[in-house]
């Protein structure tokens, strides 16, 4: 009978030596390598007294930017919901009253735009979908919380305050955007 394939294995029935049979040099050449390595220089540092430099690419928490004069970028056209391959970005658009100008970029703002920290994969597809550089990820460490209401982010945590603006450049020269 011809087999489907040409492929032979051929398996050695080969017997152990008595000194294979009592697995010692295996157990002996083990104890060697865990014997060699508690020398070496230990892979794990004691946060958060010490931390490690990040990637400049590294992708943590977001920020809804602001213009110049203050004014919000995020326009809610959903770009960045739409691109949210975990669905963890929800917004709800609404338009500039007047008098708001000094709020809002365009007459159409997000009235509440929330990200939803556990679903979100920090993937950057969000940023990349902007067309106002509104939405970026920083190299902030979302933080940690015991609670999970506390994970979702609204425009109180993730809008830039005036006085203490957020530098996002290296993000804006590695990305799409075209900067260098």
């Amino acid at each position: 009978m011809e087999s489907l394939t040409n492929r032979k294995k051929v398996v050695s029935d080969k017997q152990m030596t008595f000194l294979e049979s009592l697995y010692l040099p295996v157990v002996l050449a083990g104890m060697a390598m865990t014997f060699r390595h508690m020398f070496n220089k230990s892979a794990t540092i004691r946060y958060p007294e010490q931390q490690r430099a990040f990637a400049p690419v590294y992708r943590g928490m977001h920020v809804l930017k602001r213009d110049e004069q203050g004014r919000e970028n995020c326009t809610a056209c959903g770009l960045c919901a739409v691109a949210c391959p975990a669905e963890a970005i929800t917004m709800v658009a609404g338009e500039r009253l007047p008098g708001e100008e000094h709020l809002y970029r365009e007459e159409k703002y997000a009235v509440t735009y929330e990200i939803n920290m556990i679903r979100c994969i920090f993937c950057g597809l969000c940023e990349e979908a902007c067309p106002k550089e509104a939405v970026f990820l920083t190299d902030r460490i979302v933080p940690t919380s015991f609670d999970r209401e506390d994970f979702v982010y609204g425009k109180n945590r993730l809008v830039e305050s005036i006085d203490n603006r957020i530098d996002i450049t290296k993000r804006q020269h590695t990305g799409k955007r075209g900067k260098k």
